[in-house]
């Protein structure tokens, strides 16, 4: 809901507004509040492959192989799936190089379709999308942040979610108090993660290399094979090489975005790609299409095969992966959601900015409520299932809005310009995914459609009309100048 900015309360810091001494920004301009350029080649690269690789690769990577039913069209289905995923990702560079600010899908949909669009898409991701996924990768976190802990015993559900709710506070704390060592954390944890493959891959070759090849034997056995099911095995596919759009969300805090934005794209998704091949071969190379489906933790029973009591390490990596999942997603997000507030879509706090830390801290902690509720009370799989479509249907919205910039703003500067084959496939190929949804699962997508359009008259009551009764506003500009003083945030010069 828009406000009216009140005046800031403070420029230099305390909440009681003294000020405590000029604060410098990025280039050292003494008294400049704002978010610096800090995301670098290698921390562009952390973001996008640490977000990109969370859970599954590890855990149960056999949607894919259900639904292809031979190990030969699943290799070739993972391969297709990245080069798909870096055709929407090299659209994203491109929409990301000609309009340089920082929100992803919203400040693209925003630009090429107006607020109202841009509004729906905002509202999908704060009231539902959002909240569920970072609960669902943060209950992944607390399952086997505590697996070593509890091993052979099961975990109580308690425990995981307090163990859940410690993490994304922690999460929370980290991206409010530093944009410097949030960026440091991850690419740490982008390094664990990529440890935590070789560790499976490196033997899986060895294997290989030494003769040991049975499984491979047959790899396109016609009678496994289930055409049928090929739509959805590339949606699953897809799905886990979501989040090669979150580079695009901190575009401002980017050096050199026209160089920096297409290059972390493409080396990011060359060694995801590379990264979910390789791991499938080195499963496939110690287990069977029959006895990877029966496994419920992939990456466990490859570690007893190959590890034996070193298997309890893999718990630890997959908390690690999980960790750094949701750290990436959360530096992205608050972005779109100070974007959101400065477009006046969201409350004005939303926009401002620590006076010493320099980070988004209102748009940092506005998840925080709904993600621990969604932990303790709220039926995450289900909302996920309901909004996954939406998720698809959006972002074809986005590339399609690159086709329709593309005829309407012709001279509009585009550093880094893709061939137009990519993005018109992408495009289709998203619609497909969401076509299929509606027939394979039209009770869950109906109702995930259905929340999506509560953004209508979200939008009519709280942005369109904006005559509200005085002592209504005034209200609003007493809480949010209290959230000033109490947060020590301040608008962005």
């Amino acid at each position: 809901m828009p406000l009216q900015s009140p005046p800031p309360v403070c420029r230099g810091g305390g909440s009681g507004g003294q000020q405590n001494g000029p604060s410098e920004d990025q280039s050292g301009a003494p008294g400049r509040v704002k978010l610096g350029k800090k995301v670098t080649l290698l921390r562009g690269v952390s973001i996008i492959v640490g977000t990109i690789i969370g859970a599954g690769i590890f855990i149960s990577p056999k949607g894919i192989v259900r639904h292809s039913g031979s190990i030969g069209i699943s290799l070739l289905v993972w391969i297709a799936c990245g080069v798909l995923s870096l055709f929407g990702a090299l659209s994203y560079a491109e929409l990301g190089t000609c309009i340089k600010k920082s929100g992803g899908h919203y400040t693209y949909i925003l630009a090429a379709f107006g607020p109202q669009m841009a509004f729906i898409r905002l509202w999908v991701e704060l009231v539902a999308l959002r909240p569920a996924a970072m609960a669902v990768i943060s209950l992944a976190f607390g399952q086997y942040v505590l697996e070593p802990l509890f091993m052979p015993c099961a975990i109580p559900p308690l425990a995981v979610k307090l163990a859940t709710t410690i993490g994304i506070t922690a999460v929370m704390y980290l991206n409010a108090m530093s944009v410097t060592w949030s960026a440091r954390v991850q690419i740490f944890l982008t390094f664990s993660k990529l440890l935590a493959i070789a560790i499976i891959v490196l033997p899986g070759l060895y294997r290989i290399l030494t003769g040991e090849t049975a499984n491979f034997d047959n790899m396109f056995d016609t009678s496994r094979i289930q055409l049928s099911g090929m739509p959805l095995a590339f949606y699953s596919g897809m799905y886990a090489y979501a989040g090669w759009f979150y580079l695009n969300f901190v575009t401002e805090e980017i050096e050199n975005p026209e160089r920096t934005l297409p290059l972390a794209i493409c080396i990011s998704m060359a060694v995801v790609t590379s990264c979910y091949v390789l791991t499938n071969v080195a499963y496939f190379s110690v287990m069977s299409v029959d006895e990877l489906l029966a496994s419920d933790a992939v990456a466990v029973t490859f570690a007893e095969r190959v590890y034996g009591g070193f298997s309890v390490a893999v718990p630890v990596f997959v908390a690690l992966s999980c960790f750094g999942s949701m750290n990436g997603s959360l530096f992205a997000l608050a972005r779109m959601f100070f974007v959101a507030s400065r477009e006046q879509q969201l409350p004005t706090v939303l926009s401002m900015i620590h006076v010493r830390r320099h980070t988004p801290l209102p748009a940092v902690l506005v998840l925080y409520p709904m993600t621990v509720l969604q932990i303790f009370v709220g039926d995450i799989y289900g909302l996920l299932n309901f909004m996954s479509f939406m998720r698809w249907f959006f972002i074809a919205v986005v590339v399609l809005g690159l086709l329709y910039l593309r005829y309407t703003q012709p001279d509009l500067p585009r550093p880094f310009k893709v061939p137009l084959f990519i993005p018109v496939v992408f495009c289709l190929t998203c619609f497909f995914m969401v076509f299929l949804s509606l027939f394979s699962d039209p009770l869950n997508t109906g109702i995930g459609f259905a929340i999506s359009l509560t953004g209508l008259p979200a939008y009519y009551i709280f942005i369109h009309y904006n005559h509200r009764p005085r002592w209504l506003q005034k209200g609003l500009d007493a809480v949010s100048r209290a959230l000033q003083i109490v947060l020590e945030v301040v608008p962005a010069d």
